[in-house]
């Protein structure tokens, strides 16, 4: 914990870092495997696909392919978070994971953008698919999928660029079995348009996996309050503190997929409550909503109201108490 100081009239505690660590799980291994694996699969899929005609093949190959280049941006970007802080990145560069969960779900659009236009090209003049080396290829990509996504099981749970690895791998998998299945069905009817309609379910399944990633990512990237944090139950928790009058300023944020930080300015009129206290509150906020970086400003006096946005603070009597910019409008 840095000591705290006196400035402008207030006495600003700083950063208390609880005992619990945040830093993400090493998956190098599972990336490196991963990778490995994918990159031969696309090779030998895709060479099928354009032997014996399959689109189905094909796209699927080009979505293994797009999850290659997705394993290795949420790999830079897991590295990346390991590096340590400096002067310039006083977070060092942990933001990497939400940029890297965020150019998945990019790549993944543009990815179903080029099946879905190649598939309903083929319905105008499906070619002749063979259907037995169609299902011999996919059910490989199902083992090799399968495997992958079971080595991110564990990490997709706290943090979204391992989920986004472990949904890819998910959807991989789903969808090589569709593509058996359609080559099942091809054997059996001589359809030829059945190989670009489950192309067009393929599409529909990795849209459906993709969305719930850009919508997380997107708003991790833009400073949101992390999903499972309730911000008001984090200011009634500070506001319940022993000799807190007040809670305002208060921001929470993503620093990564898998930590948190929190800044707020607590009014104490009796005084800087001591080390004991931002140590006890750090522990609590780590304990009850997982954030481990938090910064305290405690304030004798209303302190200067924050100009982001508009919104109340909460006293100890539990009525909400607003405070105003120099506009007249209030803030958070």
């Amino acid at each position: 914990m840095h000591g705290s100081h006196s400035h402008s009239g207030h006495s600003h505690a700083g950063h208390s870092h609880g005992g619990h660590s945040h830093a993400p799980a090493d998956f190098g291994r599972a990336f490196l495997i991963g990778t490995t694996l994918n990159l031969a699969f696309v090779l030998v899929e895709g060479l099928a696909g354009i032997l014996t005609g399959s689109m189905a093949l094909l796209a699927d190959a080009g979505h293994n392919l797009s999850d290659v280049l997705g394993l290795l941006i949420a790999w830079g970007g897991a590295e990346l978070a390991k590096r340590p802080a400096s002067r310039r990145f006083t977070y060092g560069l942990s933001s990497s994971t939400i940029l890297a969960a965020l150019a998945n779900a990019v790549l993944l659009l543009f990815a179903v953008g080029a099946i879905a236009l190649e598939a309903v090209q083929r319905f105008q003049d499906p070619p002749p698919v063979a259907g037995l080396t169609v299902m011999i290829v996919a059910g490989v990509g199902i083992l090799i999928n399968g495997a992958t996504a079971f080595m991110f099981m564990r990490g997709r749970a706290g943090d979204i660029n391992i989920r986004g690895a472990y949904l890819h791998m998910v959807a991989d998998a789903a969808v090589s079995a569709g593509v058996v299945l359609g080559g099942g069905l091809i054997l059996l009817t001589s359809a030829s348009w059945i190989d670009p309609a489950i192309s067009l379910v393929i599409v529909a399944v990795i849209l459906w996996s993709t969305w719930g990633l850009l919508r997380d990512s997107v708003t991790m990237a833009l400073h949101a309050v992390p999903a499972g944090i309730d911000p008001e139950k984090v200011e009634a928790l500070l506001a319940a503190l022993p000799g807190v009058a007040r809670v305002h300023d208060l921001h929470i944020w993503p620093m990564s997929t898998t930590e948190s930080a929190l800044t707020a300015h607590l009014l104490i009129p009796g005084g800087h409550p001591g080390d004991a206290f931002l140590d006890g509150a750090q522990q609590r906020l780590e304990q009850d909503f997982g954030i481990g970086h938090a910064t305290l400003q405690i304030e004798v006096g209303d302190g200067d109201p924050c100009r982001l946005h508009k919104g109340h603070s909460h006293g100890r009597d539990g009525h909400d108490h607003a405070s105003h910019d120099h506009d007249g409008h209030g803030h958070g």
